[in-house]
């Protein structure tokens, strides 16, 4: 079954083409509700699922924090900051596909993956190095 297009899910897709900063969802929602007070948060919420189950969107599920949401859907590695907890992507020339590195004994058949490497970003660095 082919799922309608709504104009709020048109509106939560533009807010993360747009933010460009793998926000979270509260971060979309406020970026909305500035030109839209009248959404919820639970229609931003669901759309965001939507979006990501339909692979417009990409879901970083962040440990012990909230998930993030990138408009760059292609296989890519992120690196989250230790300091101030921001997302970003990890700058790297062609990495192979390395689903066909990766031996399983278990008969799961791998369909995607997310790395996430952690460190300290440029601006948290610069702060510990000017305070």
């Amino acid at each position: 079954m082919e799922r309608r297009n709504t104009i709020q899910r048109d509106m939560v897709l533009n807010a993360v083409r747009s933010l460009c900063n793998h926000a979270t969802a509260d971060e979309i929602y406020e970026y909305i509700i500035k030109e839209h007070p009248s959404i919820s948060k639970g229609t931003v919420y669901r759309n965001l699922g939507i979006l990501a189950k339909d692979g417009e969107i990409r879901q970083i599920d962040i440990p012990g924090g909230p998930s993030a949401f990138d408009h760059n859907t292609t296989e890519h590695f992120h690196v989250r900051c230790v300091k101030c907890h921001k997302v970003f992507d990890v700058d790297t020339e062609h990495v192979p596909d390395i689903r066909h590195f990766v031996s399983d004994d278990h008969g799961i058949t791998l369909l995607a993956y997310d790395i996430m490497f952690t460190g300290i970003c440029k601006s948290c660095n610069k702060e510990a190095h000017n305070g």
